[in-house]
């Protein structure tokens, strides 16, 4: 019976669609959805009114694959452009549309991922591994935060720091994963910062403004990675990092302290140094310190262990990485690192194979390797 009923309506559903002003292959494609799901939850208790039920979930349906093709387009114009300076015009629908996503109905973890995939066009594994989970476990907690979300008015945006982790999780997509939306996410970032008088907002901005300036030098020109201390300085832009500078220095000012403007003060550190030899790495383990004690995150903690082991030598930081699970992304490469600084090449070599296979990137298994190849090249001499 239901079957029957679906077929009929489809017809009506589609022309209400394309009079609301979508185009008839993509109004198509949401009535499909919305019939599809129909099927799924029908049976368990049809709707009072059919119709409008269709007519409501296909529109939703539509309007979620416009924003995300808006979302893929806008990507596309902005992918060779590089963020400028200065002043930024007034807040556009796609921040507008990063606060009603974080919306106070959901839990500050489902608006982000509902968010990354909805607006910013992440794909369900890229959200998963910027969160540390498997995928399947990313698709249910989005799933869960479409159905909360299903017939609730959006006149509630959500908060700033949920807004801020979605654009930090997309702009560290877009610096180290498989598309480009840094600069995108420094253009909202820019928005929001002339919006909004917020000192983490601002420690963010500077934190990304920072990272990209060293963009030009991170990679070969085959392609490869550059380690941070292998990097031509020469070939970052200095007028990022001074305005990135500048910025943290007022918001650390305010005394507000918070996990970006922490975050934003280590890489500071990096930008300031001539070399990488003349790196402040006693005052970066402090920032980690103070970072770690921000957001008790493993990963901090990890990076803290680097930092240690270039501040107090290889076996310190070794220590450090002990009380860490060593099932955390890039422990291993970590590892690796420290014990090649210890003189440990066998182990060192061991490790950064283990790690290339861990790797989430192509370019990033591809350096990992190399790695190892070195090493074991040379105990073969």
């Amino acid at each position: 019976m239901n079957e029957v009923l679906l077929r009929s309506l489809t017809p009506s559903v589609l022309g209400i669609l394309v009079r609301r002003g979508a185009d008839f292959a993509a109004a198509e494609d949401a009535v499909q959805d919305a019939l599809v799901e129909a099927v799924r939850v029908w049976p368990a208790g049809p709707p009072r009114d059919p119709k409008g039920w269709l007519v409501t979930v296909a529109w939703r349906r539509f309007l979620d694959a416009t924003r995300a093709d808006a979302a893929r387009r806008r990507r596309e114009d902005l992918v060779d452009e590089e963020p400028a300076p200065g002043p930024a015009p007034a807040v556009e629908d796609t921040l507008q549309l990063y606060f009603l996503c974080a919306h106070p109905s959901l839990t500050p973890s489902s608006a982000v991922a509902l968010t990354l995939r909805a607006v910013g066009g992440l794909t369900t594994r890229q959200i998963a591994q910027a969160y540390l989970v498997p995928e399947a476990t990313m698709a249910q907690r989005i799933s869960r935060a479409k159905r909360t979300v299903s017939g609730v008015r959006f006149d509630q945006p959500g908060d700033v720091a949920t807004v801020l982790r979605v654009l930090y999780l997309v702009f560290n997509e877009g610096y180290s994963g498989d598309v480009d939306l840094a600069a995108e996410a420094i253009r909202l970032t820019r928005q929001l910062a002339a919006a909004i008088d917020h000192p983490e907002v601002a420690g963010l901005l500077a934190l990304m403004l920072l990272h990209h300036a060293r963009r030009a030098a991170r990679t070969a020109p085959d392609g490869s990675l550059v380690p941070l201390a292998e990097q031509d300085r020469g070939r970052w832009d200095t007028e990022s990092i001074a305005e990135g500078v500048e910025i943290l220095q007022a918001a650390l000012a305010r005394d507000r302290l918070g996990e970006f403007q922490a975050q934003a003060a280590i890489a500071a550190l990096h930008a300031d140094a001539p070399t990488a030899e003349e790196t402040d790495w006693v005052q970066i383990v402090e920032w980690y310190d103070e970072l770690a004690r921000l957001t008790d995150s493993p990963v901090v903690r990890l990076n803290r262990a680097v930092a240690v082991g270039e501040a107090d030598g290889p076996r310190a930081g070794l220590a450090a990485l002990v009380a860490l699970d060593d099932s955390l992304p890039r422990h291993a490469a970590v590892a690796a690192y420290l014990h090649e600084r210890d003189g440990d090449r066998a182990t060192a070599a061991r490790l950064y194979a283990e790690a290339a296979q861990k790797a989430p990137n192509l370019a990033e298994r591809d350096h990992l390797t190399r790695q190892a190849a070195r090493l074991n090249a040379r105990r073969c001499r």
